[in-house]
């Protein structure tokens, strides 16, 4: 049974002057359970409105979001966010932000902390678990919501670019954790980014938007991700295949920005 499925999804936002924008348009698309699909596009293509509607913050204009048969018409536990700035309770300790999910569902202490701590050791946490979260580097917060994430046990994982932020070498060792977790918790992972080496990297599938409206331009089957895990990303990224997608996925997504530019200069003469 596919996890998520998403039917002829189109949304409008309507704009003061009595216009509107149409961000996505027919999408449809199924997302088998455990697949770690990564989603990419240029600025404006509806990445980030798609991943909303999926989470269940936007009500689309049309079409419809299942999981597992069960119609998506808001957030829930089912459905876990991870965002591009953790999103954290800065004055709480790194133990009480990945336990909150679970104590705010009325779980007793004795059921959630076996597997608040576990999650805790699986990012690398364990030391930290007293500290609060200002306290840590923006590396070590996303670990922190990744766990939190986690510890509602989620069926699927919503990224909104979580590492965007990040400096290279901690963006590489948080890329290689994302796809270790994907492993070992055999979860359905949608993350949406404006890398392509992460998008290549970090998607066993791979979908390209285009914009204008936001649709699938081009989806990919790519075996990166699985020969990243456990393994030396960059001797990954150095398989001649991933440098020519690479270079293929840069250069459309180079000429739809192009044909952008020439819209918009197009309106402005």
């Amino acid at each position: 049974m596919s996890t998520l499925s998403i039917k002829n999804l189109s949304m409008c936002f309507d704009l003061p002057n009595g216009s509107y924008v149409q961000a996505l348009k027919d999408v449809s698309l199924e997302i088998d359970s455990g697949e770690l699909m990564s989603v990419l596009g240029p600025s404006g293509c509806g990445k980030t409105t798609l991943l909303n509607i999926l989470a269940g913050f936007l009500a689309p204009t049309e079409g419809r979001v299942a999981l597992n048969d069960c119609a998506v018409t808001g957030p829930g536990p089912e459905r876990g966010m991870v965002f591009q700035h953790g999103a954290l309770f800065e004055w709480m300790s790194v133990r009480d932000n990945v336990s909150f999910g679970p104590r705010m569902a009325g779980a007793k202490k004795k059921d959630y902390m076996g597997n608040v701590d576990h999650l805790l050791d699986v990012v690398g946490l364990r030391d930290f678990k007293e500290k609060s979260v200002y306290e840590l580097s923006g590396g070590m917060q996303q670990r922190v919501a990744l766990a939190r994430c986690l510890a509602n046990e989620p069926d699927v994982i919503l990224m909104d670019e979580p590492l965007g932020a990040l400096d290279a070498l901690t963006r590489e060792k948080m890329q290689g954790l994302v796809l270790r977790l994907w492993k070992e918790t055999g979860k359905t992972i949608i993350l949406i980014t404006h890398s392509v080496e992460e998008a290549l990297l970090l998607g066993e599938r791979l979908l390209v938007m285009a914009p204008r409206p936001g649709r699938i331009h081009k989806e990919y089957r790519l075996p990166f991700a699985a020969a990243g895990v456990g393994n030396d990303l960059r001797v990954v990224k150095r398989d001649p295949e991933f440098g020519e997608k690479r270079e293929e996925i840069l250069s459309m997504i180079w000429d739809m920005e192009e044909e952008i530019m020439g819209r918009a200069e197009g309106g402005q003469a």
